[in-house]
């Protein structure tokens, strides 16, 4: 065996460390149902995939799904060999069929639940992506301002005791910032790894993922997210036959949020001692009026497929409404503030040399 360049290694370590995107494993899974479907057997249509992948991070999880498939492991195993790219919600689907010898039924099917899902939270990705773009313009003009305009202006006066408060603090800004950018920009870096690792301990991500709930407006949105996601993935699993604790249990995994996750689970507990869910959710602000009066309607007459599936759809039209909503309301509170910032700058630079040339008109 040929021995690999440094680069070739170093490239090799990035892709490990890399995780698979959501359009990766969708077309991963429909191409896989799609072989599967045909009478492919299992390895001969990854080992196809893995062929004519480009990826170089899907083609390194696809070759040792390859190894892992000779040595007897099943698919479901494979995936959870990778947590990072998987989700644990699509490793209990895919190992809850694979016994039925319907493996290319449930990866179709979970491609379709996967790319309505995501559909939706693209939605509001993108939909931020626009004035996101524009507040960090707008601060990178107020920092340059700051920086490399003011400093220069506000050389002309010599006696700075004299000078307004406004343009005082002015003065106080811009130098902050122009002799402690460097401790700025590591603070921020610090203060974002930080964040990145406490989010990933339980207790983090509990009180994290409490806050974004509570959040004005995008915590709405969220909740409605949340409840679309919880609402499908239920209405698929047990009209696919899964039993309603599995389907919990699952669907605790799915929803992406560890205050809804702990509530779900307890929502299983409940059933296990023949709880109805209704009644389990009947008085908790995680759950509207409407969706407990939904999930009664179908524990009454067993009818999933038109009830809790209406709920995805309604709240899917919910999170469209306020996306449609922001996307209005945003631009001109961005302009609003850039002018208000700019404005307030400009006043601070002009108040003394109006003041000044009031003197001067006096004299």
């Amino acid at each position: 065996m040929k021995n690999k360049s440094l680069l070739q290694k170093i490239n090799d370590s990035l892709a490990w460390m890399q995780n698979l995107k959501v359009k990766d494993k969708l077309i991963f899974y429909r191409l896989l149902a799609t072989m599967t479907n045909a009478w492919m057997s299992l390895v001969k249509s990854i080992q196809v995939l893995e062929e004519q992948e480009h990826n170089p991070i899907a083609k390194k999880i696809l070759g040792v799904f390859i190894i892992e498939l000779r040595w007897w492991k099943t698919l479901s195993e494979c995936l959870e060999m990778y947590p990072g790219s998987f989700d644990e919600s699509e490793v209990w689907i895919i190992s809850s069929w694979e016994k039925t010898w319907k493996l290319n039924t449930v990866l179709l099917d979970l491609a379709n639940q996967m790319e309505k899902i995501s559909s939706i939270s693209w939605k509001l990705k993108s939909a931020m992506i626009y004035p996101s773009f524009i507040i960090v313009v707008v601060f990178a003009v107020i920092w340059i301002m700051m920086v490399e305009v003011v400093p220069k202006l506000l050389e002309i006066f010599e006696n700075k005791e004299a000078l307004p408060a406004s343009t005082k603090t002015l003065i106080a800004v811009s130098d902050f910032l122009s002799s402690y950018w460097m401790f700025l920009v590591l603070w921020f870096f610090a203060f974002y790894l930080i964040m990145k690792i406490w989010k990933k301990t339980p207790w983090w991500k509990y009180l994290f993922d409490k806050f974004m709930l509570n959040i004005p407006i995008f915590g709405s949105l969220n909740q409605k997210l949340i409840l679309s996601k919880f609402s499908r993935l239920l209405s698929w699993l047990i009209s696919s036959g899964v039993s309603i604790v599995w389907a919990f249990d699952i669907v605790a995994t799915w929803v992406g949020n560890e205050v809804y996750r702990q509530r779900i689970l307890l929502i299983r507990e409940d059933i296990q001692q023949w709880i109805k869910i209704w009644e389990s959710i009947e008085w908790d602000v995680l759950f509207p009026s409407m969706m407990v009066q939904m999930v009664k309607v179908w524990e009454e007459t067993a009818n999933i497929d038109s009830t809790i599936l209406k709920v995805a759809d309604f709240y899917d039209e919910q999170v469209d409404n306020i996306i449609t909503t922001l996307n209005k309301l945003l631009e001109p509170m961005i302009i609003v503030f850039l002018a208000v910032a700019v404005g307030s700058i400009a006043m601070a630079i002009m108040q003394p040399i109006m003041n000044l040339a009031d003197t001067v008109s006096g004299s």
